[in-house]
């Protein structure tokens, strides 16, 4: 008879030895991420209130969601971390545990995004503010890499012969398809807004170099 598995995760053969439960109730984890996040994007769009450029609610949203791109690291240790981002991520492990057993496509994308997806976010972020003329080039980057990284992410974990997330309801269809929809319907909507700001940029420049050919 098989020995019951030291984790809650699937599947149940997965080998996380050094895992130990959250101290802390979902409901109070996630009131605190919830607080967490309401700071950053007040302080973000509190920003964008103080800029003395014209920003649309577009920029303004853009300000904001680049602002909350946070990205997790020291995967190593998070299955005993009891501090509140280590249980937050536990708890969302339970919808997808290559996280917690250092599966290769994980660690890497991961730490491609850390290295690089997050800090060209923040750069974007502060090219929105400032009205930086690479802000559209640093925004069509970033939200191609989201949109390149969640599609990897489910194809890779659908087309495993074993499920890595839970089946309950919570588990695969809020955390793990709901929480990640985010990283495909915001980034199409900026790629749009770039699109069309590029496409009137060149307009306006091909219209100033007609008119100073016909002078």
């Amino acid at each position: 008879m098989d020995a019951a598995p030291n984790h809650p995760y699937h599947p149940p053969t997965a080998s996380i030895p050094s895992y130990v439960a959250n101290e802390s109730s979902v409901l109070r984890l996630v009131v605190t991420f919830g607080v967490m996040v309401g700071v950053v994007t007040g302080l973000a769009y509190w920003q964008t209130a103080q800029s003395p450029l014209r920003l649309r609610p577009m920029d303004k949203f853009a300000v904001v969601w680049f602002a909350l791109c946070y990205y997790l690291y020291n995967r190593a240790s998070i299955p005993q971390l009891q501090t509140v981002f280590g249980q937050l991520w536990k708890e969302y492990t339970l919808s997808d545990s290559r996280y917690l057993t250092l599966d290769v496509f994980t660690v890497c994308i991961e730490t491609i995004t850390v290295f690089a997806w997050g800090p060209l976010s923040w750069l974007t972020y502060f090219a929105v503010l400032t009205n930086s003329p690479y802000r559209h080039i640093n925004q069509v980057i970033v939200c191609t890499a989201h949109l390149y990284g969640v599609a990897l992410y489910y194809s890779t974990s659908l087309s495993e012969s074993v499920s890595f997330s839970r089946p309950e309801f919570l588990y695969y269809w809020v955390y793990f398809i709901g929480l990640n929809a985010p990283w495909v319907v915001v980034p199409l909507v900026f790629l749009y807004d770039s699109y069309n700001q590029t496409a009137k940029a060149f307009r306006a420049l091909q219209l100033q170099e007609a008119e100073r050919k016909a002078q």
